[in-house]
């Protein structure tokens, strides 16, 4: 089992700026890849970004490139998500994942997930 907190939403403004954090606890982190996804309401669940279990491989979601960056601390079993020139459409639950194995972009294929952080962005 994966134990997964989330960490770091809350309100901003378009424009700025917010850091993500994820902690987990349970079996060995560092061998899991990990994940982010969003939900806004009545909307379905987007991907945002995965990276390895060594962090030498990361993937985003088409509207997160160039402003998102996932990362890793595998030290303190915690992921990351940098969110900069945050939208308005930004405006969702967000959730980590984790996947035994290779990073992955379906939301399907994650084992464990948290209770996610609500991000909301204001004009």
């Amino acid at each position: 089992q994966v134990q997964l907190v989330e960490s770091g939403g809350g309100l901003v403004q378009a424009g700025g700026s917010l850091r993500l954090s994820c902690a987990a606890s349970g079996r060995t982190f560092s061998a899991y890849a990990m994940g982010w996804f969003r939900q806004a309401p009545g909307k379905e669940r987007e991907f945002v970004a995965t990276i390895s279990w060594s962090g030498g491989r990361t993937y985003y979601g088409d509207s997160m490139k160039g402003r998102f960056t996932i990362s890793r601390d595998n030290a303190k079993n915690t992921v990351f998500l940098q969110m900069n020139s945050l939208k308005t459409e930004d405006t969702a639950v967000y959730y980590c994942a984790a996947v035994d194995g290779f990073p992955r972009t379906s939301g399907l294929e994650y084992d464990y997930w948290g209770q996610g952080t609500q991000v909301t962005v204001s004009e």
